[in-house]
């Protein structure tokens, strides 16, 4: 934990509620941008994070494998590559494997990570989507072999997050190396959870990824919901929550984004007493059913996945979240400063309001190809 002076703690508290710092960048044409800007852009927020993780994810960086599943894995012992090698064989069809690329960075006590492209096995239960049997085999991996833990398990997408500064996390991962359409960014300033490589942003299943500044004091709860759909949180955060959610409602409830938001950050009560009647019969609707997995507690987040980028805060706006366009690219940040760096003259800028979500989106829609809701993947 960052130590607590005067000059940043003026008011004597024992915790530090400001902390995370979140940036996402998309080109909306689909076209393929390198990492310099978004680290420019993270490390400006330099202050917002205690160098306990830092992380990014990318879309569009494995074109040659792209009709593969990407799994980007750490692992704490050779014992536990041992074991999973053997499990990842059982359930797929193994098309490349290697130790990705790393080099010495400001980084913590780092693991061994390991890269495979796989591909679901022709043999599997019958009727059970390719995408279910993907996120079980995942959630079997993280929870039933000791020291290996599957961060990244989208196709054409990876995620690349550890402890350190975003900065020194990008160096580790060799990130100028790569380019995507799509890239989320996060600096972490833990306050509940230790700082560990598992528990850095973004959370990540399927294409799904999240980068998260906040606290969610309901996270028991939408744990408890979550699990009943056969979730297993294991990263030891509140955050994990968000990408499971987001996962349940959008691809397997196949529910819309604009009622997906209205879940998550409900209006308040008195709120919907003012609308009028079918708006309050909708809402008060998705209150009930949906009660458990409405997050409470401040947040702002940045979801993603193939096509998409969605800013949106806690109803009453308790963490920052500002955007902007400039010609074919939407910028989503804490802060109005680190978009102003790496753009400095936007065509528009405005500060989204409590529960409303920022939603960009690819305007061609045969790049939505290698989304995880393609009908071949329904079979």
């Amino acid at each position: 934990m960052r130590n607590l002076t005067k000059t940043n703690n003026p008011y004597g508290d024992d915790k530090d509620f400001s902390g995370c710092s979140i940036f996402g960048m998309m080109n909306l044409e689909g076209n393929l941008f390198s990492s310099d800007k978004i680290v420019k852009a993270i490390t400006n927020m330099h202050d917002r994070g205690n160098g306990q993780g830092g992380g990014f994810a990318v879309y569009g960086i494995y074109p040659t494998f792209k009709d593969y599943y990407a799994f980007h894995i750490m692992y704490l012992s050779r014992h536990a590559k041992e074991k999973t090698d053997k499990t990842l064989a059982a359930y797929f069809n193994i098309i490349y494997d290697e130790e990705m690329q790393t080099k010495p960075a400001n980084v913590s006590n780092p693991p061994l990570v390991w890269r495979y492209f796989v591909q679901p096995r022709k043999i599997r239960p019958k009727g059970k989507l390719i995408e279910d049997y993907v996120l079980e085999t995942v959630m079997k991996i993280n929870t039933e072999i000791k020291n290996s833990f599957i961060f990244s398990s989208g196709k054409n997408m990876g995620v690349f997050k550890g402890v350190g500064f975003p900065e020194d996390v990008a160096d580790f991962f060799c990130l100028e190396d790569y380019k995507g359409y799509l890239w989320t960014s996060h600096g972490r300033f833990p306050t509940n959870t230790q700082g560990w490589w598992g528990g850095a942003h973004p959370f990540n299943i399927l294409d799904w990824t999240v980068v998260h500044n906040g606290e969610l004091s309901s996270y028991g709860i939408n744990k408890r919901y979550l699990e009943m759909y056969g979730y297993k949180c294991t990263m030891q955060t509140d955050t994990e929550v968000l990408a499971y959610a987001v996962d349940l409602l959008m691809r397997k409830q196949n529910l819309p984004i604009n009622i997906v938001t209205r879940i998550l950050a409900a209006p308040l009560w008195n709120e919907i007493d003012l609308m009028k009647p079918k708006e309050q019969e909708m809402l008060r609707t998705l209150r009930q059913t949906y009660s458990s997995l409405l997050m409470n507690g401040p947040f702002s987040v940045i979801i993603a996945h193939h096509g998409e980028m969605i800013g949106l805060t806690d109803r009453i706006k308790l963490r920052p979240l500002v955007a902007g366009t400039k010609a074919d690219i939407l910028y989503l940040s804490s802060e109005e400063a680190a978009v102003r760096l790496v753009s400095p003259k936007l065509d528009k800028f405005w500060s989204p309001r409590g529960g409303e979500p920022v939603i960009g989106k690819l305007t061609n829609p045969l790049l939505f190809a290698e989304s995880s809701i393609l009908e071949e993947n329904r079979t």
